[in-house]
């Protein structure tokens, strides 16, 4: 295979240096029909790379907590983009052959690759093997003439025409596992600290929801000029302040569910200064002296580089003062490609604890659980660099130069 992708990579690496402005337009159709086939065959090709990648476990081996993370540094990838490759690559090859080879030859593209396993599964089961082949065949003339979006609305009544007898069952079988497996949230975080929420509820959900923030959503008087979006921000801002005062959540990383803001106590009583969310985002001053008076201060002594000196006194447990000045300094799990935030953390010895080495700042790093496991188990090591931020040493079957390696997802900007 490696010499046939050589061979592919130096062939289209020549049509890349070719000058398209020389072709006639005729031409210019064909190439482009001829491009659009290399590269579904070539998708075709790399689904079955990563899933063979994700059988033998490699990615885990090499210490990313699941393939889809593993492709996002490899390949810059988003992670959504990534999960879906290993998805359709599960899928392919779990008993949709027809579709994986169809994609092969080019009859189908990628996004309608998806649409049609998704198409096929469901079809196998509600009416078997034999009519999820026919499906196939159907699936795939229909791709011919139709995108992956009118294709996936014509997959919907596909069981009319593989097996009508168990259509119109199927079909709300179908409704209910779509609903469940579709259901989902998704935090995006902007540049500027807000973020984006986008998501689909399931019914039960859908309704949990608005039985909370529907009283919370009703304009405040007659002079309440915020819109109906604004108000609904406002409601899911009071319900998470609701939430977190009921003292009922689950502890993260030995703390009690809190906000986190760091600011100087001088800036904080001369009204002056923007304090730090523990996402590392900024807050206006204002911002910083409202929640200010309903809440906890507790002081960390920091010296001119913000590196933490004096937090409390040492104990075996990495927890209250000392926790919250290793979020400051590692702002999530530290190990390399990680972006699990500080409250999937747990606070790791870099030297064990059952081999003498002491509970502080210099001897600790935060790792999400999969990471804390990892190190534990495996043969990466830790160290603090000069800097006094935490680098990691890959295994030398991993990289012969066991060049020391660091998160960049937490920095600083």
């Amino acid at each position: 295979m490696m010499e046939g992708l050589a061979q592919a990579e130096a062939t289209v690496t020549a049509c890349a240096d070719s000058a398209a402005w020389a072709l006639p337009e005729q031409g210019l159709i064909a190439a482009l029909d001829a491009a659009h086939r290399v590269e579904q065959r070539l998708a075709a090709i790399k689904l079955a790379l990563i899933r063979e990648l994700d059988c033998r476990g490699t990615p885990i081996a090499q210490g990313a907590s699941s393939t889809a993370v593993w492709l996002r540094e490899r390949l810059h990838l988003t992670v959504p983009t990534a999960r879906r490759l290993v998805d359709l690559a599960t899928t392919l090859d779990t008993g949709n052959a027809g579709v994986r080879q169809a994609l092969a030859d080019a009859d189908i593209t990628l996004d309608q690759a998806r649409v049609i396993a998704d198409t096929v599964t469901t079809v196998e089961s509600a009416a078997g093997s034999a009519a999820a082949d026919k499906a196939v065949g159907l699936l795939v003339e229909w791709a011919r003439q139709f995108d992956p979006t009118l294709l996936r609305k014509l997959g919907t009544r596909i069981l009319d025409h593989v097996a009508p007898d168990v259509a119109d069952r199927a079909a709300l079988d179908a409704e209910d596992r779509r609903a469940a497996r579709d259901r989902h949230v998704t935090i995006s975080t902007l540049t500027d600290g807000r973020l984006r929420l986008t998501g689909t509820l399931d019914t039960e959900t859908a309704g949990l929801l608005r039985a909370a923030i529907d009283p919370l959503t009703a304009p405040t008087g007659p002079d309440d000029q915020r819109s109906p979006g604004q108000r609904r921000h406002d409601a899911l801002g009071d319900l998470c302040r609701l939430s977190l005062r009921t003292g009922e959540l689950p502890e993260h990383g030995g703390e009690p569910a809190q906000l986190v803001v760091t600011t100087s106590y001088d800036n904080l009583g001369r009204q002056l200064g923007a304090g730090t969310l523990d996402t590392g985002f900024d807050l206006a001053p204002e911002t910083v002296r409202r929640l200010a008076c309903d809440a906890a201060i507790l002081p960390a002594v920091l010296g001119s580089t913000s590196q933490t000196l004096d937090v409390g006194r040492q104990r075996r447990l990495i927890t209250g003062p000392l926790r919250r000045a290793l979020v400051l300094r590692d702002r999530g799990c530290a190990f390399p490609g990680c972006d699990r935030p500080p409250r999937w953390c747990d606070a790791h010895h870099i030297h064990h604890w059952a081999d003498g080495g002491d509970t502080s700042l210099t001897n600790a790093v935060l790792l999400c659980g999969h990471h804390h496991r990892h190190v534990h188990h495996g043969d990466w090591a830790v160290r603090l660099a000069a800097d006094g931020h935490p680098d990691f040493i890959p295994p030398a079957w991993l990289d012969p130069e066991q060049i020391p390696r660091r998160n960049v997802y937490h920095q600083r900007t």
